[in-house]
């Protein structure tokens, strides 16, 4: 009896140890008995408040899959616009563990609605269901489908940065210092939060530096001239015009910590091109270019104003070809350099957008 009993052991142990390494040997057979159900949704109606986007805002709960032995439950939650799931997405990574509940922020939810191509402010329905699967996505089970209410908003880019206009008769502007003025152009923002430049064409007059259009409460005038191309800057509403010996490209660099400016003459520019225009995934696939506008002040800086764009990748390209494009890897300015990488864009907005095809610089400002 004792002999025997030990066989047993042995025997069971084999087994188990053969279960194990034969995965290609379906040994146990798994299978479903009853689909995941969704029980509860903890919200039928959702405003997300674009304030408080951690803030969480549903919570999605099911039973579990039932399955004829007892096995590690892994769980998809799928979105879609439709209850048929013509085009479904995954809302978050796969659940493991045999969870059964998942929390999601108001950012998290309009990401989503997003994503399946619902329109900010306004309500609409998001459709909900569970995959259950075992062992990577076998034996898989499909929930019913269950819905809300949500209300999605445009979420607004994070736009750490201080931007600085020209104006003056030097420049595009001219004087004419109101905020619907197109032709009030951007200095090019540094890494160094202190260093602007602007590299462009200007006449032989003066200009300052403003922070708002449309305003000179925050305004850099001349404050001593070194000589025709350096010296200080003041912030005071008595300071002077900066100015331009004579007509011409300059590169114009100014330090607001240490208040100080220089201006250094270019050599005229080659000639344009055509047509310049962005193309990528911000404008919704690769084959639709999104045109801009060429300055009548200076044929090398093009604009687009209030332009819808998707968060994705762009480039910039002439003549509405790939023979020479620009490209850079810095979000909202740059410098951009012929075959350059693709620019990224992190988040669907309107934007006010400056090209400078001499010099590849570039700046796309959220418009508020």
């Amino acid at each position: 009896m004792k002999n025997f009993k030990i066989k047993y052991i042995f025997s069971l142990l084999a087994i188990g140890l053969l279960i194990v390494a034969c995965q290609d040997r379906e040994i146990i057979t798994i299978e479903d008995s009853e689909a995941p159900m969704l029980v509860n949704l903890s919200a039928q109606n959702l405003i997300l408040d674009p304030n408080f986007p951690s803030n969480p805002s549903l919570t999605i709960s099911w039973t579990p899959a039932k399955y004829t032995v007892p096995v590690e439950i892994n769980y998809n939650i799928e979105i879609s616009s439709t209850e048929t799931f013509d085009k479904k997405f995954a809302l978050g990574d796969k659940i493991g563990q045999s969870v059964t509940t998942k929390s999601f922020t108001n950012k998290q939810i309009n990401d989503a609605a997003k994503l399946i191509g619902l329109v900010p402010s306004q309500s609409q329905k998001i459709y909900f269901r569970v995959i259950s699967s075992v062992n990577g996505n076998f034996y898989s089970q499909v929930s019913n489908v269950t819905n809300l209410t949500v209300t999605p908003y445009l979420a607004s880019p994070v736009y750490n940065y201080v931007d600085l206009y020209l104006i003056g008769a030097a420049t595009a502007g001219g004087w004419d210092n109101v905020a619907t003025n197109l032709n009030i152009y951007p200095l090019l923002k540094n890494t160094d939060k202190n260093i602007y430049t602007y590299s462009g064409f200007f006449k032989a007059d003066g200009f300052k530096i403003i922070k708002n259009k449309g305003s000179y409460d925050v305004q850099y005038g001349l404050g001593t001239a070194t000589n025709a191309t350096s010296g200080t800057l003041d912030t005071g509403g008595g300071s002077g015009n900066i100015m331009i010996p004579s007509d011409g490209y300059y590169k114009l660099t100014i330090n607001i910590s240490t208040l100080t400016y220089t201006l250094a003459q270019l050599p005229n520019p080659n000639a344009g091109y055509d047509s310049i225009s962005i193309i990528g995934t911000v404008n919704g696939n690769w084959n639709t270019d999104t045109q801009l506008k060429r300055s009548t002040f200076d044929t090398h800086v093009w604009t687009a104003k209030a332009v819808s764009l998707n968060e994705g990748v762009f480039k910039f390209r002439a003549n509405n070809s790939w023979d020479v494009s620009w490209g850079a890897q810095s979000e909202f300015f740059g410098t951009a350099q012929k075959g350059g990488d693709n620019i990224p864009l992190s988040s669907e907005w309107i934007y006010d957008i400056y090209f400078n095809d001499a010099t590849g610089d570039y700046t796309l400002i959220p418009v508020k």
